[in-house]
């Protein structure tokens, strides 16, 4: 009997015009095989053979048995177990015959895990992608506050991810909520923990630990590696990029903000999928601390940043100019609502307009006045004066006899 690919050939050569004799002559089959596959024009069927016997088939019972009774599915114990019975075969015979009775890999069940009102407040940031006005793609930092009782978040895009930005954005949250709430949990971010003690506690920054101290917040952080455990504004988050993000348009970041502020509002009148009712009928119940006086968060709002030679501070990716005598100085920087304030010893040196430009430079009016006079320097300088001759002071001799008796002795 030819095999399939014998016969194919035979067809393929008869296809192609060639007579039963030179198909003869170029595979060799005799002529009547050439004309039967020719005229049965079908590809024989095999004969099926029968099925060797495996060295596991008197074990595969106990086997079921196994699986069945005791959950037993790790092939190496079977193996073993099996070899102390007489089995003489492989591991891979038994990982071949139990892989269709495995189940499926699940994750495990979870409890979930709910705060009771104005115990908590889950933070986290995120980043989103944006086109710019010139065409370019860039990212935006998102802040992203839940209270895990009521559901009620607030959200906020920044241009960086740092300390200043993140306490700017938790103050913003806390006046959004109308209070503060216990404890606030995040993950390891470098914003907020430097490290770990030796005693296994974190290292906190000194501007957040002051902070959480001065409005009575106790910080606490989520287990390494596992963000499920703040999965509330994980969840925030995705649903930021998913629902809010997808086709916005904004015209620089405070544009942003606001719309973002509009549509936190949005959100909390909708009926949570969770809890089943809306997040601001639930704030009602979240026992929220109370706001401290603005002195207080004021301090937290402002920001360090060293004048340059010629006059600018760099401040949220933005150099603000600022009188030319305050260079090389120390000024706090502050941004109110539209205007970035420039404050040094208790009084305002300078206000802009917050400019939507990153890397822009902003010049104050009159930034150089007086530059030209001064020389460059910034404070007065030792300084004589002339006068006319008859002006001079008259003297009597024996004052000056007395200084020369003075400079002799001193001699």
């Amino acid at each position: 009997m030819l095999k399939g690919g014998s016969v194919l050939k035979l067809h393929t050569l008869h296809a192609q015009g060639k007579s039963i004799r030179e198909i003869v002559r170029e595979t060799g089959h005799a002529r009547n095989t050439v004309r039967k596959y020719l005229r049965d024009g079908a590809l024989p069927e095999p004969t099926p053979r029968s099925k060797r016997g495996s060295k596991l088939d008197p074990y595969k019972d106990l086997l079921r048995q196994w699986m069945q009774e005791e959950g037993l599915f790790n092939c190496e114990v079977m193996y073993r177990r099996l070899q102390e019975l007489g089995y003489t075969g492989h591991v891979t015979v038994i990982k071949d015959f139990v892989r269709p009775f495995r189940p499926p890999q699940l994750p495990k069940a979870k409890v979930r895990y709910e705060t009771k009102p104005g115990v908590q407040a889950q933070v986290d940031w995120g980043l989103c992608d944006y086109t710019d006005k010139y065409g370019q793609a860039r990212k935006l930092a998102v802040f992203v506050m839940v209270l895990g009782y009521s559901r009620v978040m607030y959200v906020e895009f920044a241009r960086r991810c740092d300390i200043h930005s993140f306490l700017r954005c938790f103050v913003h949250a806390i006046e959004f909520f109308g209070g503060i709430p216990n404890v606030a949990l995040t993950d390891h971010m470098k914003t907020v923990v430097l490290g770990m003690n030796d005693d296994h506690t974190p290292q906190w920054h000194w501007l957040f630990e002051d902070f959480a101290l001065a409005i009575g917040l106790t910080p606490k952080l989520c287990k390494v590696r596992r963000p499920q455990t703040k999965g509330k504004v994980e969840r925030m988050v995705r649903y930021v990029k998913e629902n809010f993000w997808p086709g916005r348009r904004f015209t620089d970041i405070a544009d942003l903000n606001r719309q973002a502020v509009a549509w936190c509002q949005e959100v909390a009148q909708r009926i949570h999928g969770t809890t089943k009712q809306r997040p601001c009928d639930r704030l009602a119940d979240e026992p929220l601390r109370p706001l401290p006086s603005p002195d207080q968060l004021e301090k937290f709002l402002r920001v360090e940043r060293r004048v340059s030679a010629d006059g600018y501070v760099s401040y949220d990716g933005v150099r603000y100019g600022v009188p030319w005598v305050y260079s090389r100085r120390v000024v706090n920087v502050r941004r109110v609502r539209e205007k970035v304030e420039i404050w040094s010893e208790g009084v305002r040196i300078a206000c802009h307009d917050a400019s939507t430009c990153w890397g822009e430079t902003v010049q104050l009016p009159g930034q150089y006045e007086g530059l030209a006079s001064a020389g460059g320097y910034m404070r007065p300088r030792p300084m004589a004066y002339q006068i006319p001759m008859d002006t001079v002071e008259a003297r009597p001799l024996d004052v000056y006899e007395a200084l020369a008796e003075v400079a002799t002795c001193l001699n």
